[in-house]
C-alpha cells in the first residue's frame, strides 16, 4: 500500500520503499478507536461518509493511507519545530517519528497534502502521510508545545506597542507617586485642586461635545460614490474567530445563529477558541454537534487569561485571508460576509479593516437595556460613522470587526494584555498607515441589562482605554507624527477625555446643588459669569446628547420613544462607579478580565 502510494508520486527515492514498509507497519498499529466504532469497522465501505471518522476512513481506503492516533505515543518535539509551530498548527498537520529516513505525517485534510509535501518535504526529507483527526492533531501538538504556543500569543505585538509592561515596577512606582501627589493637594491645598479638576472636567466636556457635533455632521453628509468592484472577483475564503468562556448555555444558539450566514460553506472557516481549562464549554460544543466548517481550538493556559490572546491563538490557525471576530451571543445578518467581501474588493488596501454595526435584540428588556440601545444606536449610527469620515482613528468594537489577514498578521494581532484590545488595535492601524471604515451591516447582540454586569463591562472598557492611552502616548512626538495632528487631538479627546468625563463627571453634578440654593466650595469664589457661562455649557451639552441620541435612535429602526433618551442623566452615573473601579483595578490587577455572562435573555425564546 506505502509502495504503491510512492510510486504514483514519485517523491521519495528507492531506498526509501522499506523504510516506508516499516513506518506503515507501526502506524497501523496506533487505529483510532472512534465514538461509537470499533477500528476495524472504519476500514468497511461506507456509502454516504458523514462524521470526520467516516470521511478519514473513505480518505484512507483512496489515498492508501493509515488512520493513526497521534496522542498516542505523542509525536516528537523536535520534529514540530522543524516543521515549524505555526505551520503545524496552520494546515493542521503534525509530524509523528522517523523510520529511518521517513517521517511519519498526520494530517485531517489529505486533500492538501500533495500541496504541503514539499514544504514538509524540504524541512524533514522523504515523509509518508497517515490520517487523524484535527482535533486530535490540535492536542497532540498542544500537549507538546502548549507553553509555546501561549507565550507567541502573548507576545505577538511589539514591545513598544504592548501594554504588558504596565505591571512592571517602574509603572507602578509611576501610579502611586500619581496617587501620593493627588492626596498631598488634597490635604495642602484642596481648593486649588478643586479648580484644577474642574478645569479639566470643563475642557473635556467641552471637547468632547465639539467632536460629537462634527461627527454627527459628517456622518449625515450624503455618502461619496462607490468605485467599482471588480469583474468576476473570486470569493476569498473567510475565517471567523469566536473566543468563548464559560458560555455552556450559549454554544448551541451560537452554532445556530452563525448557520445563518449566506456564504459557501466550502469557503467558510469558523474557529471556537475555548480555554483549555474550560471543560464546561468545550462538553456544549461536543453535544451542539459541530458541522464541518466549524472547529474548536483550544487556548493553552498563560500568564494571563483575557480574549485577545485567545485571539491570538486562533488566528495562528485560521485558512482565510479575511479575519473576522464575532462574540458568543452574536447574531449577525445573514448576508454580512458577501457584504464585507464586496466593500473589500471596492477598496485598495489601506483600507485595513471594516467595522459593522452593533444593535440590540433585546431593547425592552427593563430601562437598563433601553439606555444601552440608545447609547449604542448613537454610537454605532452616528458618531463612528462620522468619526471614520473625518479621518480619525477608529476605536474599533469587539465583534463584527473583519480584517485583511496580512495586515493582521504584520502588526502582531491584539495585545493580549489590553483588556480592550480592539479600541487599541484601532489605533495601530492608523498609527502604521492603515483605515478602517464603517460598513451598512448590522449584529444583534445582547444587551447588558443587569447593573453589576454592566458596571463590570463598562469598568473594564473604561480600564482598556486607560492602558491604550498610557501606551500610545509614551512618545508623544512619535504618535504625532504617525497619524497628523487632527488625529492626535482626536486621539486625545475620545480616550483622554472620555476617560476624564467619566472619573470627573460628579464634580460637575455636584453644581446642581446650586440651583437648589445650597452652598458649594468651588462655586462660591467664582464670579457670577463663570457660574452662568457652566450652566449655559450644561444646557447645550445636554440638548447635544439629546438630539444625537434621537437621531441615533431613528437610525437604527428601533421603535423606543426618544424621550428615553432624557433618562441617560441617570445611566451615566453608573458609568463614573465604574470608572474608579478601572482606576483601581489599573493599580491593582491590570490585565485581570472581568468576564460578562452572555445568554441572559434568548431572543428565539418568550419576550
Amino acid at each position: 500500500m506505502a509502495k504503491a502510494s510512492i510510486r504514483n508520486e514519485g517523491h521519495e527515492p528507492r531506498g526509501a520503499a522499506l523504510a516506508l514498509k516499516v513506518a506503515a507497519r507501526a502506524l497501523r498499529s496506533n487505529l483510532i478507536p472512534f465514538p461509537g466504532r470499533r477500528a476495524t469497522a472504519l476500514l468497511q465501505p461506507a456509502a454516504v461518509p458523514q462524521t470526520e471518522g467516516e470521511r478519514l476512513a473513505a480518505a484512507a481506503r483512496s489515498h492508501g493511507a493509515t488512520l493513526v492516533d497521534p496522542l498516542s505515543p505523542l509525536p516528537d518535539a523536535a520534529l514540530i519545530d522543524r516543521v515549524g509551530l505555526a505551520d503545524c498548527l496552520r494546515h493542521r498537520v503534525v509530524p509523528l517519528a522517523r523510520a529511518g529516513s521517513v517521517t511519519a505525517v498526520a494530517t485531517a485534510r489529505p486533500q492538501d497534502f500533495a500541496r504541503l509535501r514539499p514544504m514538509l518535504e524540504d524541512r524533514l526529507g522523504p515523509v509518508i502521510m497517515t490520517l487523524a483527526p484535527a482535533e486530535r492533531i490540535a492536542e497532540a501538538i498542544l500537549a507538546r508545545r502548549g507553553p509555546s504556543i501561549a507565550a507567541r500569543a502573548e507576545a505577538h505585538v511589539p514591545t513598544a506597542e504592548s501594554c504588558r509592561s504596565w505591571g512592571s515596577e517602574n509603572g507602578r512606582r509611576w501610579a502611586l507617586f500619581g496617587a501620593c501627589t493627588a492626596m498631598a493637594l488634597a490635604v495642602a491645598a484642596p481648593l486649588i485642586l478643586l479648580h484644577i479638576l474642574l478645569a479639566l472636567a470643563l475642557v473635556s466636556l467641552v471637547a468632547a461635545t465639539l467632536l460629537k457635533v462634527a461627527a454627527a455632521i459628517a456622518a449625515l453628509r450624503a455618502p461619496d460614490p462607490e468605485p467599482e468592484a471588480p469583474a468576476k472577483a473570486l470569493m476569498p475564503r473567510i475565517s471567523i474567530i469566536v473566543a468563548l468562556y464559560r458560555e455552556d448555555d450559549i454554544a448551541a444558539r451560537l452554532v445556530a445563529r452563525l448557520s445563518r450566514l449566506e456564504y459557501p460553506r466550502d469557503l467558510l472557516d469558523v474557529i471556537l477558541a475555548v480555554e483549555i481549562g474550560d471543560r464546561m464549554t468545550r462538553d456544549a460544543l461536543t453535544r451542539a454537534d459541530l458541522p464541518p466548517w466549524m472547529r474548536v481550538v483550544v487556548v493553552p493556559e498563560g500568564r494571563v487569561k483575557t480574549k485577545p490572546r485567545a485571539l491570538n491563538v486562533a488566528l495562528g490557525q485560521c485558512r482565510g485571508s479575511i479575519i473576522g471576530i464575532y462574540d458568543a451571543e452574536d447574531a449577525p445578518e445573514p448576508a454580512q460576509l458577501r457584504k464585507v467581501v464586496e466593500r473589500f474588493q471596492r477598496r485598495g488596501p489601506e483600507v485595513a479593516c471594516l467595522q459593522g454595526a452593533l444593535d440590540y435584540y433585546n431593547p425592552r428588556t427593563n430601562w437598563l437595556s433601553r439606555c444601552f440601545t440608545i447609547e449604542y444606536a448613537t454610537w454605532f449610527r452616528l458618531i463612528l460613522p462620522g468619526i471614520a469620515r473625518l479621518g480619525l482613528a477608529v476605536p474599533l468594537g469587539g465583534t463584527t470587526l473583519f480584517f485583511r489577514r496580512d495586515v493582521i498578521e504584520a502588526l502582531g494581532g491584539w495585545d493580549a494584555h489590553n483588556v480592550t484590545e480592539d479600541a487599541d488595535l484601532g489605533i495601530r492601524l492608523v498609527r502604521h498607515g492603515y483605515r478602517t471604515e464603517l460598513i451598512g451591516t448590522v449584529t444583534m447582540e445582547e444587551a447588558n441589562c443587569r447593573i453589576l454586569p454592566w458596571v463590570k463591562q463598562r469598568s473594564r472598557w473604561i480600564k482598556g482605554y486607560m492602558m491604550t492611552w498610557f501606551v500610545h502616548m509614551r512618545d508623544p512626538v512619535l504618535l504625532w507624527r504617525q497619524i497628523g495632528p487632527r488625529a492626535f487631538l482626536g486621539f486625545q479627546v475620545m480616550f483622554a477625555g472620555s476617560i476624564l468625563q467619566a472619573l470627573l463627571a460628579p464634580l460637575l453634578w455636584s453644581f446642581w446643588i446650586v440651583s437648589f440654593g445650597l452652598p458649594h466650595p468651588v462655586a462660591g469664589v467664582l464670579p457670577t459669569p463663570a457660574l452662568q457661562t457652566m450652566a449655559g455649557l450644561f444646557l447645550a451639552s445636554a440638548t447635544i446628547d439629546a438630539i444625537t441620541a434621537a437621531v441615533g435612535l431613528r437610525r437604527s429602526g428601533h421603535r423606543l420613544s426618544p424621550l428615553w433618551a432624557l433618562t441617560l442623566h441617570g445611566y451615566f452615573p453608573f458609568a463614573s462607579f465604574a470608572a474608579y473601579k478601572a482606576l483601581w483595578e489599573l493599580i491593582t490587577r491590570p490585565f485581570y478580565w472581568d468576564k460578562t455572562t452572555h445568554g441572559i435573555f434568548d431572543p428565539a425564546g418568550p419576550g
